[in-house]
């Protein structure tokens, strides 16, 4: 997984460099989907007006499946970047999810279904 980070109205320091993509492989690993690259870019909208404007944007390219974008803004740039790392696994997670069972819906649609059960219970007579 690649992790490109961009900065825009401050420069990034290494220290901010290695939280960002310790939090990235953190989260995403726990997923166990592949992800080419990560591109994360961060701001500070307003710069010296003040005010919540420390702002998180992810783009995460999974090979053969649409980019997750996911944005947050909040007045600390440590909890944007957490809180924005965080949407980002869990909808990559529901992407996941929602794959494999597409996935074992077709793969249960083409086996042939059983000709006699194991459960008298399941055969529908009362013995």
């Amino acid at each position: 997984m690649r992790i490109e980070t961009h900065t825009h109205g401050f420069t990034l320091t290494e220290g901010l460099l290695q939280h960002v993509q310790r939090r990235i492989r953190f989260a995403l690993d726990r997923i166990g989907q592949p992800v080419s690259r990560v591109s994360v870019r961060l701001a500070d909208v307003n710069a010296a007006r003040g005010g919540v404007d420390k702002r998180c944007r992810l783009q995460l390219q999974v090979p053969g499946r649409p980019d997750v974008m996911v944005e947050d803004v909040q007045a600390d740039l440590y909890l944007a970047i957490a809180r924005a790392v965080e949407r980002a696994a869990r909808s990559l997670g529901r992407r996941s999810s929602r794959l494999r069972q597409r996935l074992r819906r077709d793969n249960s649609a083409d086996r042939p279904q059983a000709l006699f059960s194991r459960w008298p219970s399941e055969l529908g007579s009362s013995q």
